[in-house]
């Protein structure tokens, strides 16, 4: 598969959800936080944890790709006990089971836990204690996994994120990013909210309050919010770095061309689970794209995100890529 194809925009999906948090026609810097399960408009969609949709296949391969590439690129830890990793290894296995019984089977044997995928014809092999053994249906040309977070990662369409809590300290136990939008689990791992946070603009109050909000996410009932961008293009992976057979401008994206216009609202709906009995919270990254051609059509979407991008900050429109190019695109969305 060509590194450089893109996923499917929703619109091109027999059935998914279609996500629009911009209906306030405002960008905000802000939690946005909603208590899972709200009814946002997707009847059984916005009920799971996980969303899997006519897309997986592709990011299956986006993941697999990664992996060969080079894994510690994509997959970082630092710090996660064995504690941790083992209540979201159960709670993975049994959610998965439990929102599509039909793709995934928990079969508890005397001796280990096996754990299928029919869409990836995968089993995951654990011990009673829930570590992780050994993978079997895994292409022969990839590594093998290395953890149970990480096999369990690759199940799924969703990036996963850990924060730990110890004491008076917080940091990213884990990231398995293979679906970057322009940052690195590199330059995350380890750090505390305000250090992960800092690059974002406007995020100062916010960054202030992260022990608090960090408390607030692990102690509190799921939760579920919402960030979005634009891009002109579907690919899954922004790395800040390309791979080595990748050209870095091609790679970067976000390249509007008024006379061929092609542009893409990229949501994430991140899942915030958290776990007190061992001080951590799973953070569920899911990525959509949503073709603003389409949106163009509905009046009432497009006056949102015309309002949106002309209420971003300098600062904002640079963090996201789009200082040089709101004007353009801003003209576009108004054309007939």
């Amino acid at each position: 598969m060509d590194i450089l194809t893109g996923a499917l925009p929703v619109e091109a999906l027999p059935e998914a959800p279609r996500y629009f948090p911009l209906d306030r026609g405002r960008y905000e810097v802000k939690p946005g936080l909603l208590k899972f399960g709200t009814d946002l408009g997707n009847d059984f969609w916005d009920q799971r944890v996980f969303q899997i949709d006519g897309n997986f296949q592709h990011y299956h391969q986006v993941k697999q790709l990664a992996r060969r590439e080079q894994l510690d690129k994509y997959f970082q830890t630092c710090n996660l006990t064995a504690a941790v990793e083992r209540v979201i290894t159960q709670f993975m296995m049994e959610r998965l089971g439990q929102e599509y019984p039909e793709l995934f089977t928990v079969n508890v044997q005397s001796a280990e836990i096996l754990f299928h995928n029919q869409l990836t014809g995968e089993i995951l092999h654990f011990d009673r204690n829930d570590r992780f053994q050994l993978a079997t249906g895994l292409a022969p040309e990839l590594p093998p996994y290395i953890s149970a977070l990480d096999a369990l990662a690759h199940q799924v369409q969703e990036d996963i994120t850990v924060v730990s809590r110890g004491g008076t300290s917080h940091w990213v136990s884990a990231i398995h990013l293979c679906f970057p939008n322009h940052w690195a689990a590199q330059a995350k791992i380890g750090r505390d909210f305000a250090e992960v946070h800092a690059p974002v603009a406007g995020m100062d109050a916010l960054n202030r309050r992260g022990a608090a909000l960090v408390n607030t996410l692990i102690r509190r009932p799921p939760m579920v919010r919402f960030a979005w961008g634009l891009s002109t293009d579907t690919r899954l992976n922004h790395h800040p770095v390309p791979p080595p057979d990748g050209d870095p401008q091609q790679w970067q994206g976000r390249s509007f061309q008024a006379d061929r216009p092609q542009l893409f609202l990229r949501i994430e709906r991140q899942v915030i689970w958290g776990f007190p009995e061992v001080n951590a919270a799973l953070f569920l990254i899911r990525t959509y794209f949503r073709d603003v051609t389409v949106i163009k059509q509905n009046p009432t979407q497009r006056d949102c995100l015309y309002s949106a991008l002309a209420s971003m900050s300098p600062e904002s429109l640079i963090y996201k890529g789009l200082a040089h190019q709101q004007q353009e695109i801003l003209a576009w969305l108004k054309a007939t």
